[in-house]
């Protein structure tokens, strides 16, 4: 059966072509495969092996290999794809050389973070510090951290866009701080085992995206939409709509990620996102225009006059200019993309 994904996935490969060779024989490690980021990864890094005849191998760390066959059977079905179950906080190391490693376990999830922030915490932190062992001690020479914007805290009102530079921070003493602060010491680590060990951390701060394998039921707010639009539900705003966000689509995330790893120099944090930001209610109405729904879009609150929006948008200067990186998908075909590929997906499981 064709990949819905084959257009995108063409995409990535070409724009990472001159990327691929130092890859070409080698294992590349893999935490969080049955993720968002760790589904675009593999699926990109088996379309490149594949087409440039790379010969390599993707070793991928799962909680459940099971789950993951079900979700991905075409990925866990390549020869190219060998699943390792385990908890990233104390998984058996398995054996051999592994010159890239790309550490993007995480539960990034409002609920766990209300509900269990121990468990997302130790997570992160315990999880960070088991993949950096393993890294330290097979060979590693480039390792890649799915790090966060969250790190820099509430942005300021006055600032548009966040720069890697902004020295700002998160409360350590709030509670919703939890997987802000958490990805502040995966950071810490990532520089001290790369000073001590020579594993050549690299660091990618990633905002907000949209695009296949995004869940429809999270905390998410653009799939939370595009779901409600794919099933004739109202969109319920249930704040004031005025926030503001970004979104980068997952084959440009691909491309951003994998040039990160190979190209981006040890230690140099870059943020992962689009700088093309819109408020949460024009996210909705985009949504339901695009999608051809009668969709109702319903905000709770009215905007206090002369407040400022919230913002959560990143300064995407530095990818741009030191690694030739660039949005390159408009949103309105971001929320195109996703919608026919969940639209694709219900088909299939529909027979």
């Amino acid at each position: 059966m064709p990949n819905p994904l084959e257009r995108d996935l063409e995409m990535v490969s070409q724009r990472t072509a001159s990327l691929w060779e130092e890859a070409r024989e080698q294992d590349i490690f893999v935490t969080g495969g049955t993720g968002f980021f760790g589904c675009w990864l593999v699926e990109s890094f088996c379309h490149a092996n594949r087409t440039l005849n790379l010969n390599a191998q993707m070793t991928v760390l799962t909680r459940s290999p099971e789950a993951f066959a079900r979700k991905c059977p075409h990925l866990a079905d390549d020869q190219a794809i060998r699943l390792v179950g385990g908890d990233v906080r104390n998984f058996a190391f398995p054996d051999g050389e592994y010159r890239f490693v790309i550490h993007a376990a995480t539960e990034a999830s409002a609920k766990q973070a209300a509900e269990a922030p121990l468990e997302m915490l130790s997570t992160i932190v315990e999880g960070t510090k088991r993949t950096l062992e393993f890294a330290s001690s097979h060979g590693t020479k480039a390792f890649l951290l799915t790090s966060s914007g969250a790190v820099y805290g509430k942005q300021p009102g006055e600032t548009t866009h966040v720069p890697e530079s902004y020295l700002g921070g998160p409360d350590p003493l709030d509670p919703a701080s939890v997987y802000a602060e958490g990805k502040r010491l995966a950071e810490q680590l990532c520089t001290q085992y790369s000073r001590r060990f020579g594993i050549g951390a690299r660091i990618a701060r990633c905002w907000a995206f949209c695009g296949p394998y995004l869940p429809l039921d999270a905390h998410f707010a653009i799939g939370n939409f595009i779901g409600d639009a794919l099933a004739g539900r109202a969109i319920e705003i249930k704040g004031d709509g005025t926030p503001r966000r970004s979104y980068l689509y997952a084959a440009d995330l691909a491309v951003w990620l994998w040039t990160i790893l190979f190209r981006a120099p040890e230690l140099v944090p870059f943020n992962v996102g689009s700088a093309q930001d819109l408020s949460i209610q024009e996210l909705a109405e985009l949504v339901a225009r695009i999608l051809e729904s009668n969709t109702e879009v319903r905000v709770a609150k009215n905007p206090m006059p002369g407040a400022q929006p919230a913002r959560y948008v990143p300064c995407v200067d530095r990818a741009r200019k030191e690694l030739g990186l660039e949005a390159w998908t408009p949103l309105d075909e971001a929320i195109r993309k996703t919608a026919d590929w969940y639209r694709t997906k219900a088909k299939e499981a529909a027979g």
